[in-house]
Formats: structure tokens, sequence, C-alpha cells
């Protein structure tokens, strides 16, 4: 096959998956709902009755507790990790567009211990 054949197939077939996603992400977010909905009436039985669990014919209903953490004062909050030696509140990662942009203006300066890795991707305009 030649070029021009092979990136008309790979449009095509890009084009055809985007629709499919948005029909199937926009019945998606229709069921979501819908299992947001239940999933509140059966918060408000669970609060009802007082208890963790509902045990039904259909199967059992449980009630957990999630917990989320964030700062709106990272200045105090590094301070405070650091002052406690609490590293492990944070997670390890590296933000990869930041750390792009780093190096590209930092012309000879690199992290030790930084490793690197590029491949060759191929990107399709449509004409």
């Amino acid at each position: 096959m030649d070029a021009d054949r092979i990136v008309s197939a790979y449009v095509a077939i890009r084009d055809e998956k985007r629709r499919l996603q948005a029909e199937v992400e926009g019945q998606i977010a229709v069921l979501d709902a819908h299992l947001e909905m239940l999933s509140e009436a059966l918060l408000e039985q669970c609060k009802e009755i007082n208890a963790d669990s509902i045990k039904t014919n259909s199967g059992v209903a449980m009630r957990s507790l999630k917990t989320k953490y964030w700062t709106g004062d990272w200045g105090s909050m590094y301070a405070f990790i650091q002052e406690h030696g609490a590293f492990d509140l944070l997670e390890k990662r590296i933000q990869q567009k930041n750390m792009k942009q780093f190096l590209e203006e930092n012309e000879g300066v690199f992290p030790p211990g930084l490793n690197i890795e590029q491949e060759y991707t191929i990107v399709i305009r449509r004409k």
C-alpha cells in the first residue's frame, strides 16, 4: 500500500473511533447518572436505619467511608512535612511537561538520576 492509501485509511478509522467514543460516552454518562441516583437512595436508606450494609435478594449494598486529603496552602504543607520528616506524605513523580520545559530552558543542567525514554510516533492530520 502506498502512503496516501495508508493515511486515508488511518483518518477514516480514527474518525469512526471518535464517533463511536462520543456515542458511547453519552450513553455511559446517562448510566452513570442513574447509578449515582441509586447510590444516593441507598446511602439515605443506610443513614435512616443506621446500617453499613443492606442485604437484598439481588445482592448486598455496603456503605463505606472514603476520605480525601488536600491542602490549599502548599507552602505551609511543605514546611510541616519537612518539620516532621514526613516526606512519605508526598507522591513521587515528575510532572512531564514542566520537566521538558525546565531542561529546554536550562541547557546543560540535568537532575541526577533522571531517566529519559523517547520513541517516535506517527501523527496524522486531516487534509
